[in-house]
C-alpha cells in the first residue's frame, strides 16, 4: 500500500506537476511535456450536457451517457451531429444520481448489446442504483430495444450522494458493478444491502455459481465485496484480469483496491481519511477482517474514472493506470509494477476541467471526458 499525501508530492519523492510546459495553441489540440515525453491532446466533441460516461462502438462513433438522463451518440468526425438514443427506462436524475455508466458487451460486433447503470426511481419517488442491458440500434434514428434491467437496489431511498456505478464486463460472461453507500455510511457494512458494495452477475442478470455468496446465507448472492464508500471508477488489469476499483473517501481516503471475493474493505469502520467537520472516522485506518487498499490519496483528488492503457498510440505510457481527478481537475497517470502503485504524475491541471472518465478504447489513442453543463471528449495521442 502507498500513500499519497502533499509532502509525497514533492519533487524529493520524485512526483512532479508535469503540466509546466510547451503548449502549442493549434485550435482545439495542445501539445504538453510528460515526464515520458510530449502528448498531443484534442478536442473531439464538445457541447454536452454534464456527461458521465463514454463508450466507443467498432464504428468509431461515441455513445455518451449525459446525467441528466440522455444518451447521445456521436461520430467524432462529426461532432456537431449528435443523435439521441431513444427507448431508455425511466431515471430520476437529481444530486449524484441520473444516466450513468455505459459498456459495450465484449460480443458487441455480434449482439448489439450494451449495459448502462441508472439512478431508478420507485413508486414514492426513491431512488437506487440499478444496472440494465439493452439492444443499440443505429439503423435509422438510434435507439435501445429489448431493454431489461438485470439489478436495482431493493433499499431505495430519497438520498442524491453515492450511486457509485462503474460497470466492467469480463470475458467469462459476467458483470461486475460498483454502488456507492447512498450517503448513509454505515450501510456499507451490511451484506444485506447493495449500499457499498461491488456486485456480480452474469450478463442476463442470474447469479455466478463461484460468487462468494451464491447461495444468499450470508449476504446478497450478487455481492462480490462490501465496504466501500463510493467507488465510481473500475476496470480490469489487462495483464491478469483483475478487477481494480477506485473509491471517493471523505475529506482524504481515496482508495484503489482490487477487490476480492467474499471480502470487507472496511468504510466507515476504517479509512485513510476524515469526516468533512474533521472528525475521526471509525476506529482508525485498520481493523481485524478488514482489507488495505494497495494506494491512497490525502487529501482527496475525488477521483472518477480509471483505465489501464495498453494501447500503441502512446507507447511510453503502455501499462500505466489512468485516473480522472475532479477536485484538482487533473488526469493523473500511475506506473504498476504487479500490484503496487511505484510512481504518479498529474497531467493538465485545471487545463480542461473535472475529469469524470477515462476510456483506453480500441483506436490505440487514451480518451477523458470533462463533467460540466458544457462537457467535452478530449483524445490523447504521443506528439509526433
Amino acid at each position: 500500500m502507498c500513500k499519497l499525501t502533499n509532502s509525497y508530492l514533492s519533487p524529493a519523492l520524485g512526483i512532479v506537476f508535469t503540466l509546466i510546459a510547451s503548449t502549442l495553441a493549434m485550435g482545439a489540440e495542445q501539445v504538453f511535456t510528460t515526464e515520458k515525453g510530449q502528448v498531443k491532446v484534442e478536442k473531439v466533441v464538445s457541447g454536452i450536457d454534464t456527461p458521465w460516461a463514454m463508450a466507443m462502438l467498432p464504428s468509431g462513433q461515441l455513445l455518451i451517457t449525459e446525467r441528466d438522463g440522455n444518451m447521445i451518440l456521436v461520430d467524432p468526425g462529426s461532432p456537431n451531429e449528435k443523435q439521441t438514443v431513444k427507448g431508455l427506462p425511466k431515471i430520476k436524475a437529481f444530486g449524484q444520481g441520473g444516466l450513468l455508466d455505459v459498456v459495450l458487451d465484449p460480443q458487441f460486433d455480434s449482439n448489439n448489446t450494451i449495459y448502462f447503470t441508472f439512478s431508478h426511481p420507485d413508486f414514492w419517488g426513491n431512488v437506487g442504483t440499478a444496472i440494465a442491458s439493452a439492444t443499440l440500434n443505429t439503423s435509422g434514428s438510434p435507439r435501445l430495444e429489448d431493454v431489461n434491467i438485470l439489478f436495482t437496489m431493493e433499499n431505495k431511498n430519497g438520498s442524491g450522494f453515492h450511486f457509485g456505478s462503474r460497470i466492467v464486463p469480463d470475458l467469462k460472461g459476467n458483470l461486475y458493478f460498483t454502488i456507492g453507500d447512498r450517503g448513509a455510511q454505515d450501510r456499507a457494512q451490511d451484506p444485506f444491502d447493495a449500499a457499498g458494495s461491488v456486485m456480480r452477475i452474469r450478463t442476463d442478470g442470474s447469479i455466478p455459481s463461484d460468487n462468494p455468496h451464491a447461495d444468499g446465507k450470508d449476504a446478497l448472492p450478487q455481492t462480490w465485496s462490501i465496504g466501500h464508500r463510493n467507488p465510481q471508477g473500475a476496470t480490469l488489469n489487462d495483464e491478469n484480469g483483475e478487477l481494480w476499483t477506485l473509491a471517493h473517501g471523505a475529506k482524504g481516503g481515496d482508495e484503489i483496491n482490487i477487490p476480492e471475493a467474499g471480502k470487507n474493505y472496511g468504510w466507515p469502520v476504517i479509512s485513510y481519511g476524515r469526516h468533512y467537520s474533521g472528525g475521526k472516522i471509525g476506529v482508525g485506518t485498520s481493523a481485524p477482517g478488514m482489507e488495505q487498499p494497495i494506494y491512497y490519496w490525502d487529501p482527496s483528488i475525488a477521483p472518477s474514472g480509471m483505465d489501464f492503457y495498453q494501447g500503441d498510440a502512446i507507447p511510453q505510457w503502455k501499462g500505466d493506470l489512468f485516473v480522472g481527478s475532479l477536485k484538482f481537475q487533473t488526469f493523473v497517470r500511475l506506473e504498476v509494477e504487479g500490484n503496487d502503485i511505484v510512481h504518479e504524475e498529474r497531467l493538465f491541471t485545471e487545463e480542461y476541467g473535472r475529469v469524470r472518465d477515462v476510456r483506453a478504447f480500441p483506436d490505440g489513442a487514451l480518451w477523458f471526458l470533462i463533467d460540466d453543463s458544457d462537457g467535452a471528449v478530449y483524445r490523447i495521442t504521443a506528439a509526433q
